[in-house]
């Protein structure tokens, strides 16, 4: 197999009868060791999980997800949903490191209803969630959930065994003000910049923001709107702000990166020459919703025919 040629995969969010049919869509068939291609492999994303909360499909998705990297078939990376499920079910003195709020143990509800009753299957599952590199570089492409870092991957690779993080490492991850903190945030969160107070906004799960996250592969803007995410989004006065310094953009003659999370809209396209998100949205619960994989080549420009993309029924 030339490792060229992967079929990478945007958030999931617990839609696996999407995910077959994808799959399906690209070539793959069902195998006694998972869903494989004669000639590709398969790079997932991340956010395997929570959303999707009408559906019962976490357990399908994961085995299918879980077969696949086991027995080679696919790669795949952390996504913020994998680490916030670390936190959430991890304890220290008595305590979750990711607290269990009405907003947080809502936003991972889909999971709870599948795994809690089991706590060996579940266990299981947060052992592959440690698994996954936070980035992953296969010399002609990257991946990374939200936003390449390169200085903080850099620093990171110092202290992080092959990009995984370690139970121990998530006390650091998860402390504010901590190094790790802030990689994390970034590389899996993306970039967030603060507005000028007073200014906020609601995201799309109805909570207001005073951080806005930007378009780090964009440098060619100068005003704080042009690279606002979403895309589109109203943010006043403060749109006319001059981008502040400090975002880590991604250099043109960089290799290929992929991302997810951003929750986009529209006709799959490269958000640059060699910057393509695959996150179209297929867990929201209206409007445009699609599956999205990028067919890659080992093509240095990245091409708007290379996707192929799936609708949930």
């Amino acid at each position: 197999m030339k490792e060229s040629k992967y079929d990478i995969i945007g958030d999931i969010h617990g839609h696996a009868d999407v995910l077959i049919e994808l799959l399906e869509k690209l070539g793959y068939a069902e195998t006694e060791t998972g869903y494989a291609h004669p000639e590709r492999k398969a790079l997932f994303l991340g956010d395997f999980i929570d959303r999707g909360e009408h559906l019962v499909q976490h357990r399908k998705l994961l085995n299918i997800v879980m077969k696949m990297v086991k027995n080679g078939h696919a790669k795949a990376i952390m996504g913020n949903h994998e680490f916030n499920a670390l936190a959430y079910h991890m304890e220290v003195d008595g305590q979750p490191l990711r607290p269990h709020t009405d907003k947080n143990t809502k936003q991972h509800q889909a999971f709870l209803n599948e795994y809690d009753d089991d706590p060996q299957a579940k266990a299981e599952v947060l052992d592959f969630f440690y698994t996954l590199p936070m980035w992953l570089d296969v010399g002609g492409l990257r991946a990374v959930h939200a936003c390449w870092d390169a200085n903080l991957i850099e620093k990171l690779e110092d202290q992080i065994n092959g990009a995984h993080l370690t139970p121990e490492l998530m006390i650091e991850a998860t402390t504010k003000g901590s190094h790790l903190y802030q990689a994390v945030e970034t590389l899996l969160k993306g970039v967030e910049v603060p507005l000028p107070d007073g200014i906020t906004f609601l995201d799309k799960s109805g909570h207001r923001r005073s951080e806005v996250r930007v378009q780090w592969w964009n440098p060619a803007a100068t005003k704080l709107g042009d690279i606002a995410l979403p895309i589109g989004l109203d943010i006043g006065i403060a749109a006319e702000e001059a981008v502040p310094n400090g975002i880590p953009y991604y250099p043109e003659q960089s290799v290929p990166c992929f991302v997810g999370h951003y929750w986009l809209k529209g006709t799959p396209a490269p958000q640059a020459h060699n910057v393509a998100c695959l996150d179209y949205s297929v867990a929201a619960s209206k409007g445009e919703r699609q599956l999205v994989a990028y067919r890659f080549n080992g093509e240095k420009s990245l091409s708007k025919d290379n996707y192929v993309s799936v609708r949930p029924k």
